[in-house]
């Protein structure tokens, strides 16, 4: 007989996978595992590369589970993990040329009506599209929350990289919906 999450509160979930229990094991990650591919999908470049960043994250997870202090939400801390090896795996097996600091208008523009129309998965699915670089940036912008300096730090480029690439990929997005709008109304809104 197989026991439910439910069976055990998250923090004796935790005790549990600590005391090394497989049936904890297996229950914290079909817990979690839906959650941390939807973070992995958005930083991959396919399914098979999030496959991949969601295996090392939770190997990282069962490694490093003891150094949660329980501070904030377990969650949130397993959601960092997962961001942290997008990041490794994108500076792994990806080339980052730096780009000379290009001035980009920054203003912020006015929220297309074509996306009050998109689902989120729509919507995801035109960020999966974005190059690496330019999905990576945005996903630390947009998703994380970081600002340019973090993610200059975390990826290994400059300020003005980080702020270009972002600026491109909103470019690009913006050209994508458009052309979303085109090919299903007939005239971009």
């Amino acid at each position: 007989m197989s026991t439910s999450r439910a069976a055990y509160p998250e923090k004796e979930l935790i005790r549990q996978c600590l005391k090394g229990r497989a049936n904890a094991q297996r229950q914290l990650y079909e817990h979690f595992a839906p959650r941390m591919f939807a973070v992995c999908l958005r930083y991959a470049k396919n399914r098979h590369n999030a496959e991949d960043i969601l295996q090392e994250g939770f190997i990282k997870v069962f490694k490093y589970l003891k150094n949660f202090r329980g501070d904030g939400s377990f969650e949130g801390w397993m959601r960092r993990i997962f961001v942290n090896t997008a990041i490794e795996h994108y500076r792994k097996n990806s080339k980052v040329y730096s780009v000379e600091d290009i001035p980009v208008d920054y203003q912020e523009t006015t929220v297309n009506p074509a996306i009050q129309n998109m689902s989120v998965d729509e919507l995801l699915e035109l960020v999966e599209r974005l190059p690496n670089g330019y999905r990576m940036v945005f996903n630390l912008y947009v998703m994380e929350g970081l600002n340019h300096r973090e993610i200059a730090g975390e990826l290994g480029i400059s300020e003005g990289t980080s702020k270009s690439q972002l600026a491109r990929a909103r470019a690009q997005l913006q050209k994508m919906i458009a052309e979303r709008e085109l090919k299903e109304y007939g005239t971009a809104i």
